[in-house]
């Protein structure tokens, strides 16, 4: 795959992940007023769909997947190089620092919850998963930033025009 497809690949798949993680801050103010029962249902019939095997948890790795490559064929590229690292590293805190760590323990939790037996630290684990995905966002969007200003810097380096890469 030539260098500027892969760049173009690379932030295109970045900016759809951060936008599924964009929606779910989107409508955190109004999901935080739910009740139990009609939180819970939302997290077992509709948020199923964005994880494994669908197209959200695909999407995460395939992005994070690109952009390593990236990372890896403009290593000696310095100033493109240390922007996508970053990127890198904020996909990688993202996934699968953040998302396991606040994200998953919550899915799991209200995947086994059953509307009759709703636990009373339900909340904690709603304000965990509300969290994870507004502070995944933050990195998903860093990331996306840090690889647009990568092809910025290296087009001018080279000499690019930036209409060049599309």
């Amino acid at each position: 795959m030539p260098l500027k497809l892969l760049r173009f690949t690379t932030i295109l798949l970045v900016a759809l992940l951060s936008g599924l993680a964009f929606a779910h801050v989107l409508e955190q103010p109004a999901k935080m007023h739910y009740d139990a029962a009609l939180y819970i249902t939302l997290q077992k019939s509709l948020y199923v769909q964005w994880g494994p095997p669908n197209i959200g948890g695909a999407l995460e790795q395939l992005a994070i997947g690109v952009t390593g490559l990236l990372v890896f064929l403009i290593r000696k590229n310095k100033p493109g190089f240390w922007f996508s690292l970053a990127a890198l590293f904020a996909l990688l805190l993202a996934f699968p620092v953040i998302f396991f760590w606040l994200v998953a323990p919550a899915n799991a939790f209200f995947l086994e919850t059953t509307l009759h037996n709703i636990p009373l630290n339900w909340t904690d684990l709603r304000a965990n998963w509300e969290m994870g995905h507004t502070i995944r966002f933050a990195l998903q969007l860093g990331a996306l930033t840090l690889l647009i200003l990568s092809l910025a810097l290296d087009s001018k380096t080279v000499g690019l025009n930036i209409s060049e890469i599309t």
